[in-house]
């Protein structure tokens, strides 16, 4: 098996208003492949998918009732810490929940943590040691 990610699929409880959210507090697009049914963002060589949440789970035969923290978060890296301290502000100014306010880590770095209307959580971080191309790709 190759090593990649194609596609991000988030599984969410209204559709049209988490589209919004993305579309409004990210200021991104939905790219031509979405339709009524599916969300899709294109990333940086990546898709982000938005789908319901029931549906999703019955996609995967599972039960779609999970709680709290979902073993997971998605991250956005930027090229400085004041670039951190932009978005977030951004965010802030659009009603985004802020989880936790930007600071230094532990690890070296500077983060902060928003959360979209159905509780995943984004990562918006400075990492020094990871450098990043014109696209937003990490180099290696």
């Amino acid at each position: 098996m190759e090593q990649r990610l194609t596609i991000i699929t988030l599984g969410v409880n209204n559709l049209e208003r988490a589209t919004e959210f993305y579309e409004t507090k990210f200021e991104w697009s939905k790219s031509g492949s979405s339709n009524e049914f599916i969300s899709f963002f294109t990333l940086n060589g990546i898709q982000l998918a938005l789908y319901e949440r029931k549906e999703l789970a019955k996609d995967a035969m599972v039960d779609h009732n999970g709680s709290g923290f979902k073993g997971f978060t998605l991250a956005y890296n930027t090229r400085s810490v004041k670039e951190v301290d932009r978005i977030i502000e951004n965010l802030k100014r659009k009603g985004v929940v802020i989880v936790k306010e930007p600071q230094k880590t532990s690890w070296g770095g500077y983060s902060s943590y928003a959360s979209d209307m159905d509780n995943n959580l984004w990562e918006i971080a400075f990492n020094p040691f990871l450098e990043l191309n014109s696209d937003g790709n990490v180099i290696q």
